[in-house]
């Protein structure tokens, strides 16, 4: 159930991102929002559980962005080995200050990803005017929301996983009877 879970929220989050967001105003450079998730997964599942989303999630996103292949793919990996070690070798729990720099270095580093890529593939092509502009608003918003999201997913899994105990629990002591 916990990879329903994981799927249904990554298949939200990817429709909103592609089909709702780009259409109004305010969150059409808004960040990619998988990476609360990535981080939710560095911080809260083992690598064994989480690692195989990690990878899905990357082919989808690659299959879906039109960009090299392997870019997100790339991207995701590196963020959520990074949140393993940085929660093994600091300790530091779910801390939202934590949590915060962690998704902004993440939004940081997905933009570098991509803009290095994109260097590499295309030396011929100049750079917007204003990809410092949207970068600095991408890291806005990943301060302001990278947090929320990662504690709105957290309780939505703790809530899942409550009532499913509850739901086999039940059955296992109706089973007894």
């Amino acid at each position: 159930m916990t990879y329903f879970f994981y799927i249904s929220v990554c298949l939200c989050l990817i429709l909103l991102q592609t089909t709702i967001m780009p259409y109004i105003p305010l969150l059409d450079r808004f960040y990619d929002l998988l990476l609360p998730f990535i981080v939710y997964l560095g911080f809260s599942r083992n690598v064994r559980e989480s690692l195989p989303v990690v990878f899905l999630l990357g082919f989808i996103m690659d299959n879906l962005s039109g960009g090299p292949f392997g870019l997100y793919l790339t991207t995701y990996f590196w963020l959520y080995v990074g949140v393993k070690w940085i929660t093994q070798l600091l300790q530091i729990g779910e801390r939202l200050i934590m949590v915060a720099l962690i998704i902004v270095a993440g939004v940081l580093a997905e933009n570098f990803i991509f803009l290095g890529t994109f260097r590499i593939t295309r030396p011929q092509i100049q750079f917007p005017a204003n990809v410092s502009k949207i970068i600095l608003f991408q890291v806005l918003w990943a301060v302001g929301t990278g947090p929320f999201f990662l504690v709105l997913i957290r309780n939505m899994h703790k809530r899942l996983e409550a009532r499913l105990n509850g739901l086999f629990s039940q059955r296992s002591r109706s089973n007894l009877n």
